[in-house]
């Protein structure tokens, strides 16, 4: 009997590409995209993808809304700045099966760079740290009635990274945060979806930020109201 390549336990099935052996279906699910680097044209890849978005995708939502709490605690424009990342993410690796959570992670952390008060050499960031650098200006344009002080966007943007790293799992190669955002915009709000994957280029969209945030968290006890720019 062929022993699983990964967990040297379970009888080995599937050919896997990335390991050069037979895995076992439970560590194939299990593991692929996270631990193990599967090239995108793996044939068990696209029969499971679906199925990823919408588990991990049910436990997104749950841990988005608990901390959507926690930024309305900041304020709504906080709230409003996460749905930002949230739909340029969506919008930039929606189609990109093979993207990691370190390129959002890197891109976090380059826009917290740019406005930190001491300047912080860096190099040359990447496609989609300059795509959300220049989404962040154009949300700021747009609202300068919302000014706030720099220094609560980067409260914010520390919260955010603290949340992605932590829904990610910390593992080199994980795209756990891309496979949640991305199941759960797609399985709660498919119009968002459909509109932004429509759209080939970022910079005029026909969703804007704050259009799917959760409703703002309200007491115990008391009944619930739809937040006004929640999308229905």
């Amino acid at each position: 009997m062929s022993k699983c390549v990964y967990c040297h336990a379970r009888k080995g099935k599937r050919q896997c590409p990335a390991l050069g052996g037979l895995i076992c279906s439970l560590c194939c699910g299990e593991h692929r995209m996270t631990r193990i680097a599967c090239p995108p044209d793996c044939v068990y890849l696209e029969t499971n993808v679906g199925y990823q978005q919408m588990r991990l995708g049910e436990q997104f939502g749950q841990d988005r809304r608990s901390f959507y709490r926690e930024l309305f605690e900041l304020g709504e424009d906080a709230a409003a700045l996460f749905n930002l990342v949230e739909v340029v993410t969506f919008s930039y690796f929606q189609a990109r099966l093979n993207a990691l959570d370190s390129e959002v992670i890197a891109a976090l952390q380059s826009l917290r760079r740019t406005l930190s008060p001491l300047h912080i050499p860096a190099a040359q960031p990447p496609p989609f740290a300059e795509q959300l650098k220049k989404e962040y200006e154009s949300f700021r344009k747009q609202q300068p009635q919302q000014a706030i002080a720099a220094h609560a966007d980067t409260d914010m943007l520390d919260r955010a990274l603290k949340f992605v790293t932590e829904f990610s799992g910390g593992g080199l190669r994980s795209n756990r945060f891309l496979t949640g955002l991305t199941g759960y915009i797609r399985a709660h709000h498919p119009e968002v979806a459909e509109q932004l994957a429509a759209q080939p280029e970022a910079g005029s969209r026909i969703i804007q930020p704050g259009q799917f945030m959760p409703p703002m968290a309200e007491p115990a006890g008391h009944p619930h109201h739809t937040h006004p720019h929640h999308h229905p």
